[in-house]
């Protein structure tokens, strides 16, 4: 499998926008979803061409195990009050169990700190007690969402920012400003800062099956990439972009999530060891093997056709081919259309459930053999519906669960 990393330089403003259902207003989102990236290239394709059964497009688009295209999140991080770098480390997405001071929140050195409660809140429970986390210094703390990456071991903060843009209508018999129709659209910035102004950059991924697949689009793609335009309102100037892009052998995850698997129930151990001061827990860990799965993007579930926005324990143990049991869920739920422009009509609106939720399962023994290679594919290609336009990316035992209160990063 390849992997072919996208560099999304903006150099206009881009007006991705997501539409609430029932509403008029159309908010920008604070990221490129990879539909839009998918549906960008797909078109740039189309232009060449009609494409015909079993040729590359269907295989990148159409067929089963077509390509999957990731969101690309803002890689611009921020350093000051008005000092923005480019981060080299992966951009993540901080878990809905991340805290911070409602007084004081962000990273440190800059601000108070932030933390996660996911291991403390599963251990308070299990020896029936009742868990309200602050800071350190004890002030309250309130969730933190967002983006994040990591500098020579500091976590630092991504977003990017916004402005509005307000437009008239035109008429189209006369070609002159119509009467009453004054309209604003919200856009992401095409740079960021103000003193020192920093192009804003985005970094998503594209993962196909196929290298020689991969090869004829990695040379499209760089032979194409200043043409491309991203979002809404392209007529008005809006979007473009500039795309690079470079490959690499997507590697076996497996050992990693192992890796990862091990601290987390480490970590698990010695936390619950702590909580035991106060008391003998009725339920016990021994013999089980714990496991958390976030969210990195939106994700579509269904389960007996229905939507839903819980992964719950019949959905996992269906893809792992294991009985696993459900021991917390932190989500949320939103909806999300588009609009397709090879159909020329609107998607249908979507149940999904936020990015940033976090479920924590476990799973009786401790032997990982039957089910640490699918859980490791699932955090390759995604779970839910979708997949391939960037629903249900995951990560299996996040290292952020690992920063405990008493040290926030």
């Amino acid at each position: 499998m390849k992997r072919l990393n996208l560099t999304i330089a903006a150099q206009a403003p881009l007006a991705i926008g997501q539409r609430k259902p029932g509403g008029s207003v159309s908010e920008a989102m604070d990221y490129i979803p990879g539909t839009v990236i998918r549906g960008a290239i797909a078109g740039k394709l189309l232009q060449h061409g009609t494409p015909e059964a079993g040729d590359d497009f269907h295989k990148l688009f159409v067929d089963e195990g077509s390509a999957i295209f990731q969101n690309a999140y803002p890689a611009i991080a921020k350093l000051g009050e008005d000092h923005y770098a480019l981060s080299p480390s992966e951009i993540r997405v901080l878990p809905a169990t991340a805290l911070s001071s409602k007084t004081d929140s962000g990273f440190k050195p800059r601000k108070a700190g932030v933390f996660d409660s996911l291991i403390d809140s599963y251990c308070a429970r299990e020896h029936n007690l009742f868990y309200e986390p602050n800071s350190k210094e004890g002030d309250r703390v309130e969730p933190f969402s967002g983006f994040y990456s990591k500098i020579h071991d500091q976590y630092v903060p991504h977003s990017v920012s916004k402005r509005l843009l307000t437009r008239v209508g035109i008429n189209r018999r006369r070609a002159t400003a119509q009467d009453e129709i004054l309209y604003s659209l919200e856009v992401l910035n095409e740079s960021q800062g103000k003193a020192q102004r920093q192009p804003t950059i985005y970094r998503s991924a594209i993962l196909i099956d196929d290298d020689n697949l991969a090869e004829a689009l990695c040379t499209f793609i760089g032979q194409n990439g200043d043409r491309f335009r991203l979002g809404g309102s392209a007529s008005r100037g809006l979007g473009q972009v500039e795309i690079s892009v470079d490959q690499e052998e997507f590697s076996d995850s497996t050992q990693a999530v192992q890796t990862r698997l091990s601290a987390f129930n480490d970590c698990l151990n010695q936390r619950w060891q702590q909580w035991s001061i106060f008391g003998t827990s009725p339920q016990r860990i021994e013999g089980k093997t714990y496991f958390s799965i976030g969210l990195e993007s939106e994700a579509i579930l269904v389960e007996n056709w229905r939507r839903t926005f819980v992964l719950s324990e019949e959905i996992l143990s269906n893809l792992l081919s294991a009985e696993v049991k459900l021991e917390m869920a932190y989500s949320s739920y939103g909806y999300r259309s588009g609009w397709n422009a090879a159909w020329g009509l609107a998607k249908d609106v979507e149940l999904v459930t936020a990015m940033g939720s976090v479920f924590l399962f476990s799973i009786p023994g401790t032997d990982q053999n039957n089910w640490i290679e699918p859980l490791a594919e699932l955090e390759r290609i995604g779970i839910g519906e979708r997949t391939s336009e960037g629903f249900g990316q995951i990560t299996v035992c996040d290292e952020f669960h690992q920063v405990m209160r008493e040290e926030p990063a």
